[in-house]
């Protein structure tokens, strides 16, 4: 619709949210700059639109896992992601009944939910004590599609690991190898196999499908770096390459795509990575995780991908897909949600003061304004976590109420304002 010039409801909706004509909406979706998440059949949300010129998005994992199965858990966690301001969810789920958990999750959420459709494939195969280079293509695109049919989002899809980009890999010498799932996956029956990606090689079904309920491809990062020894390095390129063509194919079939990105680089590394994907993909949204800048700070990742996330970000990142601080450790628990997503929402905050949308602009200077009036309820009410902000305060109330106890009487905002009545 946006090339044939078609202004539609949904652009019409995520322009009203970024505060942006819609005809610069329509454009960024015709030229693949910008997508719009809203699968065709998921009534219950409200499009989203990632991209150029946007807000920064954050995402958040939740989903079980084979060891913890507890769907009324996940169910909590997304409440507490999307009350945190995540923008977007994905299910990883890979315990329990998968259909029935997603179903629960779509039926419940108000954003966009994003699967990845080959850990189902995978868990499905084990559980009947089949291997996993046993799994049928047929079964591959069978899942895809119950996906897309439930109400899907956008889906990730690691369509760009090829033989090639093993081959490099296998060459390069990497400390971590495989850390991607769904890459680890392919990659091991591609190699037991002895053939080529399936969703590589038959990638006009895949488009096929995405375009019938208007999916959202995130073209996965199946080699992306798991360490930072590893980062940017031939395999990851090799595939970003592949991603950009695949991109291109898309874009011509109708279909919208976004680029996810490398997990573990080093800061100085994280706007050349951004700036090669905008250009090898032609300006499609870049969707990362993190970035992680440090491998040593398990239990704190979630401030780690903060400061990876905000330099991305400011670099023209789009999507951030946030981290807790249980990665690399267990399945994050409910505060865990809560810790990752804030941590990402102030990175894109940050991002966006730098990219001068003027909406983050003004907030920060309403802030301003509020802590020179001393004005408490102000503060707490543009601030990021107006709950936490409060508690803190509450905490430890000083004699003063107009001060806090960290400065008390020596209150440097006060003085001034005392000077100024003439006191």
């Amino acid at each position: 619709m946006a090339k044939k010039g078609i202004i539609t409801e949904e652009m019409k909706k995520v322009a009203l949210k970024e505060s942006v004509d819609p005809e610069f909406i329509r454009e960024g979706v015709a030229k693949g700059t910008i997508v719009i998440l809203k699968n065709n059949r998921h009534t219950n949300i409200e499009p989203v639109g990632v991209g150029e010129g946007l807000f920064t998005k954050v995402n958040a994992n939740i989903g079980t896992s084979s060891d913890l199965v507890d769907t009324d858990g996940e169910l909590r966690k997304l409440r507490a992601a999307i009350t945190a301001g995540a923008d977007t969810v994905m299910d990883l789920s890979t315990g329990g009944d998968l259909d029935e958990v997603r179903q629960l999750i779509l039926k419940e959420s108000s954003v966009p939910v994003g699967t990845v459709p080959i850990y189902q494939v995978a868990v499905e195969y084990t559980r009947k004590n089949r291997k996993i280079e046993e799994i049928e293509i047929e079964d591959i695109f069978r899942v895809i599609e119950k996906h897309a049919g439930d109400g899907v989002d956008f889906m990730t899809i690691h369509c760009g690991l090829t033989s090639e980009g093993l081959r490099r890999l296998r060459k390069e010498g990497r400390i971590l190898d495989i850390v991607s799932r769904g890459g680890s996956i392919l990659a091991r029956w591609m190699e037991k196999r002895g053939k080529e990606n399936p969703l590589f090689e038959y990638y006009d079904t895949l488009l096929d499908i995405a375009f019938k309920y208007d999916v959202v491809l995130s073209l996965g990062d199946g080699l992306r770096p798991g360490c930072i020894s590893d980062a940017t390095d031939r395999a990851q390129i090799q595939e970003l390459l592949t991603l950009g063509e695949l991109a291109e194919r898309a874009w011509e079939k109708g279909v919208q795509v976004m680029i996810e990105g490398p997990g573990h680089v080093p800061m100085d590394q994280i706007e050349a990575n951004v700036k090669l994907e905008k250009r090898i993909c032609h300006g499609a949204p870049f969707y990362v995780l993190g970035p992680l800048v440090t491998d040593i700070a398990p239990g704190y990742d979630h401030i780690v991908g903060a400061i990876g996330g905000a330099i991305a970000a400011a670099a023209g990142a789009d999507l951030l897909c946030y981290v807790t601080p249980s990665e690399h450790l267990r399945l994050p628990d409910l505060q865990d949600v809560w810790e990752g997503v804030m941590a990402s929402k102030i990175a894109g905050h940050a991002a966006d003061l730098v990219k001068r949308r003027m909406h983050v602009i003004r907030r920060d200077d309403q802030m301003a304004r509020y802590r020179k009036r001393l004005d408490w309820e102000g503060q707490f009410r543009v601030a990021i976590d107006p709950g936490k902000a409060r508690r803190l305060r509450e905490s430890c109330r000083p004699t003063d109420d107009e001060v806090c106890t960290m400065c008390a009487d020596l209150c440097a905002i006060k003085a001034q304002k005392d000077i100024g009545s003439g006191k």
